[in-house]
This record gives C-alpha cells, structure tokens and sequence, in this order.
C-alpha cells in the first residue's frame, strides 16, 4: 500500500530540524528500499523549511502511522501536524526514475484537497514534468479526497494547472527539493 505523508513545520522549529538533520536522514534511510518519493518542502524565499514530504510504499496503515508518528522530528515537536492519506502511484515510479533528474528547474509540492466526486485520477496527457502524480484516498483506499502531485514547472501557477482547479477545495503549491542525504 502507498502513503503520502506530509509533516508541516511548526513555526520557530528550524533549530531543532537542524539539529535533529542526522536523526532524521538515518531513520529515512531505514524505509529507503520502500521510498518512492521525499523532500523538504520551502518558504517563498526558497530556503526556509515548511515541511516534509514522504511517500512510502508500505505493508497496512498501522505501518504507516507508525512511520508517519515515530519520526524523529514529529517526536520532537518540530512539526505542527501530519497529513497522512492512502496514496496511488499513478507514474509506477520513484522520484529517482524521473527522467529530468535530480537538478534543473523549479520544483513543486501541488496538493489539492477534494470535495465532491472524484477528479485527477489519471496521469494528465503532455505532463512529461511530472515527478510523482496520485490520488489521495481514505484509510480503506475506496473514497477520493484529493490528489497529491509533485512537479517539475516555471513557476507556483504553471504547477497548479495540472489539477483541475473547479474540482477542489482548496490547492495548495509549495516550493519542493529532492530529498534526501546530500550527495
């Protein structure tokens, strides 16, 4: 089963990321055969952390919030709250299988929340830019609640586009990285 799991930064909490890097780098790194995708999320300035994305293939949900709760940084009080929803890989790949690579190009986190019959479901024609692309589900896997992208694109604006904006709640855009030990 896939996961994608968003810790969001309490505010203040940089300090404490930065001290807590090598905890969280070693525990990602126990769930690295299972990772499809992972990265910080960013400020408008492009450089202070917002957030963590994390997208896991898993064996039950128990795993996953065992996952989601146990990391070092939501232990410490560096994240403010989890969004942690059932998540299908659409692209059958990981970020590390994006043929743009790792560099070039702004990257971005596009989650739309959902309201109403499902939307998104599947991969958009010409988004050769895509670097992972689902629907974000219900703990049974069976209802809709929104769809989670991440993506190369110009700009916050040309991300958005690659969901149907009418068709959700809300859609949030966050500036995102590859993540991971730096190479």
């Amino acid at each position: 089963m896939e996961f994608f799991c968003y810790h969001r930064d309490r505010h203040g909490s940089l300090a404490l990321r930065e001290e807590l890097r090598e905890a969280h780098w070693s525990y990602m790194d126990g769930f690295a055969a299972v990772m499809i995708a992972r990265g910080p999320t960013f400020a408008e300035d492009g450089e202070t952390p917002t957030g963590s994305v994390h997208i896991v293939d898993l064996p039950d949900a128990a795993t996953a919030r065992a996952f989601a709760f146990d990391e070092p940084n939501y232990q410490a009080g560096a994240y403010r709250d989890v969004l942690l929803r059932r998540w299908r890989n659409t692209l059958g790949r990981t970020m590390w299988d994006f043929p743009g690579g790792r560099t070039g190009g702004n990257r971005y986190l596009v989650l739309g929340l959902g309201t109403g019959p499902a939307a998104d479901l599947a991969v958009p024609s010409g988004r050769q830019e895509l670097i992972a692309y689902g629907p974000l589900l219900s703990d049974d896997g069976r209802t809709w609640l929104g769809t989670a992208a991440l993506v190369r694109a110009a700009d916050p604006d040309e991300a958005r586009a690659v969901l149907t904006a009418e068709r959700y709640a809300e859609i949030e855009v966050h500036d995102w990285t590859f993540g991971g030990r730096p190479s």
